[in-house]
């Protein structure tokens, strides 16, 4: 298994930029994604508000999908970046189990989940993204705030913990939106 997970590319966290590693994890490349290209991604959904927000000083810093200084891109950010790929980004409905997803769907590169986190005692309460990938026929959490990937023989059972603890599971699939 060591050997397999030294081919495995696995981004470590830094500030919040969980999005970006985990976009970076999930594409397995290195600056698949950049802090400016998803910069970019957020300006530009910025300009394409009809009814964006007026400017205030705080605007430099905390930006409608994103905060400048830490990271933290909200799911705009992240959808327009994978359609800008040619990915079809899917909610799973938690009310479903993880029966519901077919995970042998050969379209399927992945998930992104969103989970919910308490930090520094319990006194930050955010929202954390992690890429799950199946790479050379097994399941991984590519989560950036491990210390290495963890694989998984049963995806399904991974992604009803995530759905039974307040998280969300994003498809995200090779294929176009029909």
């Amino acid at each position: 298994m060591a050997s397999e997970q030294n081919k495995i590319y696995h981004e470590r966290q830094r500030l919040q930029f969980c999005l970006l590693h985990s976009l970076n994890n999930l594409f397995q490349q290195k600056d698949a994604f950049s802090r400016a290209s998803l910069n970019s991604v957020a300006e530009r959904l910025v300009l394409d508000d009809p009814e964006k927000e007026t400017w205030t000083p705080f605007s430099l810093v905390f930006k409608p999908h994103h905060n400048s200084l830490t990271g933290n891109y909200d799911i705009n950010v992240l959808i327009a970046a994978l359609e800008g790929r040619g990915k079809t980004v899917i909610w799973h409905d938690g009310r479903n189990g993880a029966s519901s997803i077919d995970l042998d769907d050969a379209s399927l590169m992945g998930f992104v989940v969103n989970v919910p986190v308490r930090r520094y005692a319990g006194l930050w309460k955010s929202r954390h993204w992690i890429a799950v990938r199946k790479i050379d026929g097994v399941w991984y959490n590519l989560d950036s705030d491990l210390q290495a990937p963890q694989c998984y023989m049963d995806c399904g059972e991974f992604l009803d913990f995530i759905i039974s603890h307040d998280g969300q599971v994003l498809l995200v699939k090779n294929e176009n939106r029909q």
